[in-house]
């Protein structure tokens, strides 16, 4: 799948661009055509490779995060994930905030056309308070953890009444240099058909955004709903960190 470039900074590299601007700088009609065409689009490097060092370096620390879960003790598959805590550290704070305006315009088209009546407002803080009144008001981003051999089977990230239908994952490792393997991997349910997957190769520092539930597909007789999970395949060597942004809370 071909990245959405970020337009160019006027004047020099993006290497020292914080991630709000380089989020002000994504080709979002390009994002919004990507995920209407094939269920997810990648945004290039949103992290520097020291930003993601030190957000993969703090998994170690225990005081940021909420719970710790083993995948395998759940049966979600292998490797482990963490919830951060609020107040949510940077870079996720930033990315959080600066991310949702773009995507909850994609959001409300979405949902406009497959017939559902819910709105997300413009600011994020609008839709936290949403959340919070209906009793979800547990932070929800987290980091993922993998070793080799681990991988995390498909699955949808809901954990709540109110939920926003986009999220991003970014990979804060090195493909072929920290780990083999491990691909993201997306598959897509649609009526009277067998599942459709999508692999998405990742750099260091790039996010793919991806629908958490379902997504509009334009068929033959309109438009239609289709079921979407998402997952991580078998870890061949290494170890693997990733940062999940998911936008609404959880109870």
């Amino acid at each position: 799948m071909t990245a959405v470039m970020r337009r160019p900074r006027p004047g020099g590299s993006t290497a020292n661009v914080a991630p709000a601007e380089r989020i002000a700088a994504l080709d979002w009609a390009g994002i919004a055509a990507a995920l209407d065409a094939h269920g997810c689009a990648t945004t290039g490097a949103l992290l520097t490779p020291p930003q993601c060092v030190a957000l993969a370096g703090a998994y170690a620390m225990d005081h940021l995060f909420r719970s710790r879960i083993s995948m395998a003790r759940h049966g979600f598959g292998r490797g482990e994930y963490k919830y951060f805590a609020y107040p949510l550290p940077e870079p996720i704070l930033s990315l959080r905030t600066a991310l949702y305006p773009g995507l909850a315009e994609i959001a409300n088209r979405w949902n406009e056309a497959m017939g559902m009546a819910t709105r997300y407002p413009r600011q994020h803080h609008e839709f936290l308070e949403r959340c919070h009144a209906a009793g979800q008001s547990r932070p929800t981003p987290l980091l993922l953890q993998y070793g080799a051999g681990d991988y995390n089977c498909l699955h949808q990230d809901l954990y709540g009444e109110h939920v926003f239908p986009l999220q991003i994952t970014i990979l804060l490792s090195r493909p072929q240099v920290d780990f083999t393997g491990g691909d993201f991997v997306l598959t897509e349910q649609r009526p009277r058909m067998q599942s459709r997957a999508e692999v998405v190769p990742l750099a260091q520092g790039e996010g793919v955004i991806f629908p958490v539930h379902h997504r509009p597909v334009r068929g033959t007789r309109g438009i239609y709903r289709v079921n979407m999970r998402h997952g991580v395949s078998r870890l061949r060597s290494g170890h693997r960190h990733t940062a999940g942004i998911i936008f609404h809370d959880a109870k």
